[in-house]
């Protein structure tokens, strides 16, 4: 298997009305627990990855405040007392905090086989998008007459 990484440089710019998504994801300093990718589906798509081995889908929550992504995590107590040889699965509390630049919304989520995917698109309103503005001056037309003058009052 090859594991590719990408250079997200491009996406911190400072640029006004440019949002900063991956630099935002990646300066802040969160817990390892539990384990997380952060992926560049499309240009303006994201996708978090958590591996969440031994959790139920009724034991986690998901959650926007302002621009913030709140994923918890409550694991239940087991009914029956087991005794463990070796323990290598956590199964311990969790709260993970993503801060989402702006214009970032939560397209959904889905949770199969232990692992949550949280789908994320950048949304950026029309007055912020990029558009080509027009040069005005002088037209070819009017270039030549000027030139044509020019050259009649040389001969002159």
């Amino acid at each position: 298997m090859i594991m590719r990484t990408f250079d997200l440089t491009p996406l911190y710019r400072t640029a006004i009305g440019i949002d900063r998504l991956a630099s935002q994801l990646n300066a802040a300093e969160a817990p390892t627990y539990p384990p997380y990718n952060v992926e560049l589906v499309a240009e303006d798509k994201y996708r978090i990855v958590m591996a969440l081995a031994g959790f139920d889908r009724s034991e986690l929550d998901i959650n926007t405040e302002r621009d913030s992504l709140v994923i918890t995590g409550r694991k239940q107590k087991d009914a029956v007392e087991r005794t463990f040889l070796h323990r290598g699965i956590a199964a311990r509390d969790f709260e993970q905090r993503f801060q989402l630049a702006d214009h970032v919304k939560v397209t959904g989520a889905a949770f199969d086989n232990g692992m949550l995917t949280i789908d994320l698109v950048r949304e950026v309103p029309e007055a912020f998008r990029p558009r080509k503005i027009a040069i005005d001056g002088v037209t070819n037309e009017a270039a030549s007459n000027v030139t044509a003058l020019e050259q009649k009052r040389n001969a002159a």
